[in-house]
């Protein structure tokens, strides 16, 4: 089967090449999906480069989520489920033609969600919709985000407006400002302008600040505390500064903050299955009213891999970058 693989770890747009790999075999419990689409998230990228919180075995196919035909089932599962079209993530080695994943970990797709959304349905909007829940706010609430022009952040800041939570979306440049109205998406505000913290307090007025998400790092994270209220959470989801968290001991100490980090994998490990299905519920039936966008910016063919890769790092996307491989 045609497979993107890397045999070392490295820069994925150089390591990255399309391979002829064996068939798997769906082992107990697990099926085998014929993939039409898979994304080029950027763990999937870092776990390319050996920087992610595992490493696979080399030879290792990329990828982490796809939508796809289940085509084969695993002893001890329901052959009913050959020909569901399903979204599996969280899983390995998607960048193929087919993969393997756990039968109880599927999510069926209905018909009024295209194949190029439930591509992409799991990953980052669950990692968003699991977020909000983390940070424990309600309906009226104020909270803050650095890199809102992200794929979580936007999906993020259009789960907190359908659940009536007030969200302040902050971007580095004056563009994002316009990229997030595209999508609907309004408080935003660029850190480009010297009065961008004083802009902030204006629209919130009197009202506290109870949480903050930052995917940023660096001086950024300060910023965030700066601007949070008492007893305010400020959570860690990413370093695209490429530094660490640089926080004043003052607002930590006279704001009483907390401040913890967030990793999609183990939360959503550690979340019960009941919980889990709430969640993938609201996520489906927002996305198929189109409360919730998830576009694409470009697709690409496998063979194409180095090139999808260069187009999923390059600045100013509107959406995802996905493979196709049906």
């Amino acid at each position: 089967m045609r497979s993107a693989i890397h045999d070392v770890f490295g820069d994925p747009a150089a390591v990255l090449y399309l391979a002829d790999m064996p068939l798997p075999e769906p082992a107990a419990g697990d099926v085998r999906i014929r993939t039409i689409l898979s994304p080029i998230h950027n763990h999937d990228l870092w776990t390319v480069r050996g920087a992610y919180g595992y490493k696979p075995v080399l030879p290792a196919i990329g990828g982490s989520e796809a939508v796809g035909f289940v085509d084969a089932v695993g002893p001890d599962v329901d052959k009913a489920l050959i020909g569901k079209r399903v979204v599996a993530a969280g899983v390995h080695g998607t960048w193929a033609e087919q993969f393997t994943a756990p039968a109880a970990s599927l999510v069926p797709v209905p018909d009024v969600i295209s194949d190029e959304a439930a591509a992409q349905l799991i990953a980052m909007p669950f990692s968003a919709i699991s977020l909000l829940e983390f940070l424990n706010v309600e309906r009226g609430d104020w909270i803050i985000q650095n890199a809102a022009n992200g794929a979580v952040g936007k999906t993020l800041a259009m789960l907190a407006h359908s659940r009536g939570i007030h969200m302040i979306n902050l971007v580095r440049r004056d563009g994002g400002i316009d990229e997030l109205s595209a999508f609907g998406i309004g408080n935003a505000v660029s850190t480009a302008a010297p009065d961008w913290k004083e802009k902030v307090r204006a629209m919130i007025g009197d009202a506290p600040i109870r949480a903050a998400v930052d995917s940023v790092g660096g001086v950024a994270s300060n910023d965030l505390a700066d601007l949070l209220g008492e007893n305010g959470l400020l959570v860690s989801f990413g370093t695209a500064a490429g530094k660490p968290m640089q926080i004043a001991s003052r607002a930590v100490i006279f704001k009483q903050l907390t401040i913890k980090g967030f990793w999609g994998i183990k939360v959503s490990a550690a979340m019960p299955a009941e919980e889990r299905r709430r969640l993938i519920g609201e996520l489906i039936t927002r996305v198929a009213s189109g409360e919730v966008k998830l576009p694409v910016e470009a697709a690409y063919d496998i063979a194409e891999i180095a090139e999808a890769v260069k187009s999923s790092l390059a600045p100013g996307k509107t959406g995802k970058v996905l493979l196709k491989l049906l």
